[in-house]
């Protein structure tokens, strides 16, 4: 519960809590709904009919609109058609780690005050945890869907981001699941099959809520140097493109099977996003085959018309957007028909401006029924044309299904599986508060509340900040020592060293919010703001027992001072840990949780920045230029991707692996024929990719003396000479085992997807020759050989 809630409620709410609920049942009827059956004039409509094809109910459903009608469902607040019995609906909602309020069709009060926050998805992602992901997604579509029945919320969700984290300055790099592609996809996948499936077994074709893969396509700039996301134009080379930017997006299109695509600000190579035929119609639709549709970032239209000048005139721009998609393809469920390119618009300029394109003959009124066939298919997969939201299969939801305390122990846990020790000196982690009778908690965050859950957030449950999970297992004594994270002054640091040196032990707890990073607002320097580095270092030195550092932060931070200050015993990275943050900090701290998280992201130190500008695209490591993620950048690090400690120690040793695996080719190609290039990379297309994948069995131990996870990730360098990775993340899972417990796991590496490369066309290829599998420090050597028929 929010802290501004009132005392009554914020009583009632914990009544409920203890009673195993959520929030008390809305009183009162919900808004107007489609298709009501005691309306006459619209229950015997066939779009009314749930029985009846999908295709039929919606051209039926577009049959009876107007030309001016139809313009008007275009974009996010589509406009009311009173005489067929359609409310007004607003396609814009959020749900990144959370339901939240920042779109318009989300709104908390009254029976719902609030939605259960859990960790920014950065930190989530640092959990590694697939089913985590998957059970988070559930959880959040299942209060979405229990505020939609209530009537304060819709059922279309603009999340997840899944831009790859690219640079360490990106102010909105905290949204996505960090800098590996793979990684980013497999969140993508897990965490929008979490949203829109629905349960018990269900027609696959229905939604729980409609997901959104989002910015398509190479967008990670804001607002750096005079450099905006409105004028950027993005200059990509097909190979990067094909296996860094695209491969998060394809992943949950075709794996997570998401309901739409939002295109992005950005031009890629001097083509809106919006309007690029080859992304919109030969890639998201053709090649991915969306099921879905496709929405603008909010106010795209408009960017590219007037701040782009992209076209001459408005209705050139609303040809450029709805036309750059028109594709046949079989994946669309409405066979036969015009699929659009853009969709929706999120902005009005499709609303004033599409009823003129069509009277200019820039469009034709097929192309305003393509769009709409998309969207209206969505919301008939949603239920929303079923009639009474109450009568159908999700309607028993409601407000106590929301903030439920199954629901806030997850979010608990989440931050609790992400949080990544990075520092423990001596092993002084975890403390120990049967040996402490006070300890200081000091830090422009150490009381941090809306600052823990980060950007896109809705209203949380509760919150438990780093002060109050501490003041849990010892006494305390506290002292902020900056106003605020910009932290400019130095007057409070003398207070804040006498509170250290009075004390067993120090917790520091530092970082960044959305002041120095957020949409829109990129940052300059991977530095601690300000003076706090040495409000860190003054506190460090006059403290009279151990010194933990716990850094809350998005992006990354050059912490190479705290790392070789031997003051400075421990350092925590927790994101930003969500509603039950500071109870999850606490519980690292103390040793109730053991620390198993990796971090998703390269720690750069300030130096690279100064040599890599924001505005290059570029991945590989080109002269003087030193390439960026662990995939291409070879330079000095601070901490590295994929870096984590724990309480305990773990062994691993590999059970089972081949050493070659044959690669059958078509059946029309062979090793002389022309596009294998004398096989030393075949095309991907001319190999029998089905079925083809490399077995690797792991065992894993923990030789330590507590439980912990563990988190195996198994690395792939391909053969020199391809342009290739220096070594790419090909699979990874999390096992938890009990102390000195063991466990086997299994792999299975899909050899066509996982170990092939880009060629510098864009052409996807499998190199053959030796592949070097590396596992923590193992390292296995499998040589793949072009085979031939089958």
């Amino acid at each position: 519960m929010a802290s501004t809630a009132p005392l009554g409620l914020a009583l009632l709410f914990a009544v409920l809590l203890l009673a195993g609920g959520g929030f008390p049942a809305a009183v009162g009827s919900r808004p107007p709904f489609a298709c009501d059956p005691r309306d006459a004039r619209t229950r015997s409509f066939p779009f009314c009919s749930p029985s009846l094809p999908l295709p039929q109910r919606v051209r039926d459903l577009l049959g009876r609109l107007t030309l001016a009608e139809k313009v008007q469902l275009l974009v996010n607040n589509a406009a009311p058609v009173p005489r067929l019995g359609i409310a007004r609906y607003e396609w814009w909602s959020e749900a990144l780690h959370g339901v939240s309020n920042v779109g318009p069709g989300t709104r908390f009060g009254g029976a719902v005050p609030g939605a259960t926050s859990f960790p920014q998805v950065i930190l989530t992602a640092a959990s590694f945890n697939a089913s985590l992901w998957y059970e988070i997604g559930r959880v959040v579509s299942t209060e979405a869907r229990a505020m939609y029945n209530a009537g304060s919320a819709g059922l279309t969700y603009w999340s997840p981001n899944v831009n790859v984290f690219r640079d360490p300055r990106w102010g909105r790099g905290q949204e996505t699941p960090g800098e590996d592609p793979a990684v980013a996809g497999k969140y993508a996948a897990q965490y929008v099959r979490g949203l829109q499936e629905v349960p018990f077994g269900r027609d696959a074709s229905r939604l729980k809520v409609a997901a959104c893969c989002k910015h398509y396509t190479a967008y990670d700039l804001d607002n750096w140097q005079g450099n905006d996301r409105f004028h950027f134009n993005a200059k990509v080379s097909k190979q990067d493109l094909e296996d860094t930017y695209q491969v998060p997006f394809k992943a949950c299109v075709v794996e997570g099977r998401a309901a739409s695509v939002m295109c992005s600000y950005n031009q890629v190579n001097g083509v809106p996003t919006c309007a690029d035929p080859t992304l919109l119609k030969g890639t998201v639709r053709g090649m991915w085959g969306l099921n879905g549709y496709i929405v603008s970032d909010c106010d795209s239209l408009a960017v590219l018309y007037n701040f782009q000048h992209y076209t001459s005139n408005p209705e050139d721009a609303v040809a450029a957007t709805l036309r750059a998609g028109k594709f046949s393809t079989n994946s669309n469920p409405l066979e036969g028909d015009f699929s659009s390119g853009l969709d929706l618009d999120c902005g009005p300029f499709l609303a004033q401006h599409a009823e003129d394109a069509v009277r200019k003959g820039k469009v034709g009124e097929k192309e305003i029924d393509a769009a709409l066939e998309h969207t209206m298919a969505v919301q008939m997969r949603l239920g929303m044309f079923d009639g009474d939201p109450s009568a159908q299969p999700l309607g028993h939801l409601g407000p106590a299904d929301v903030c439920t305390p199954a629901n806030q122990e997850l979010a608990l846990e989440a931050a609790r599986q992400g949080i990544v020790l990075l520092k423990n000196q001596g092993n002084v982690l975890p403390l120990s508060p049967a040996r402490l009778r006070t300890v200081a908690v000091i830090g422009p965050n150490s009381d941090a509340t809306v600052t823990m859950i980060g950007n896109y957030a809705g209203v949380p449950c509760r919150y438990t900040s780093p002060l109050q999970g501490i003041a849990r297992y010892v006494k305390t004594s506290h002292n902020a020592g900056c106003r605020n994270v910009k932290c400019a002054e130095t007057e409070l640091f003398g207070r804040a060293a006498t509170v250290a040196r009075h004390t067993d032990a120090t917790i520091l707890v530092m970082g960044l919010d959305q002041t120095i990073e957020a949409e829109a607002r990129d940052r300059e320097s991977l530095l601690l703001p300000g003076r706090q580095t040495d409000l860190v270092l003054q506190v460090a030195r006059a403290s009279r027992g151990p010194v933990i550092l716990v850094l809350m932060s998005g992006g990354p931070v050059d912490l190479s001072f705290a790392k070789k200050e031997p003051k400075v015993a421990g350092i925590l990275w927790a994101g930003y840990p969500g509603q039950a943050g500071g109870a999850a900090i606490a519980d690292v701290i103390f040793g109730a949780s053991n620390p198993g998280g990796k971090l998703p992201m390269t720690w750069y130190p300030q130096e690279y920045v100064t040599k890599v500008p924001m505005t290059s695209m570029s991945m590989r490591a080109t002269g003087g230029y030193p390439g960026r993620t662990y995939r291409f950048y070879q330079g000095e690090q601070v901490y590295p991707f994929g870096y984590g400690l724990s309480y305990t120690s773990f062994t691993q040793a590999l059970a089972e692996a081949p050493t070659m695996v044959s690669v059958p080719l078509d059946g029309k190609r062979n090793c002389g024929s022309n596009g294998t290039a004398n096989c030393q990379a075949v095309r991907v297309t001319h190999a029998r990719c089905d079925g083809l994948f490399l077995n690797v069995h792991v065992d894993v131990k923990n030789t330590g003396t507590r439980d912990g996870s563990h988190v195996l990730m198994v690395y792939s360098t391909p053969p020199a000479g391809h342009q290739a990775p220096i070594k790419q993340l090909v699979a990874f899972e999390r096992v938890h085992l009990q102390a000195n417990a063991q466990q086997q796991v299994r792999f299975a590496i899909d050899v066509c997807k996982d170990l092939s490369i880009v060629d510098g066309m864009g052409i996807q290829r499998l190199p053959m020759g030796p592949h070097v599998l590396q596992i923590g420090d193992l390292r296995h050597l499998v040589s793949l050989q072009a085979g031939g028929d089958l």
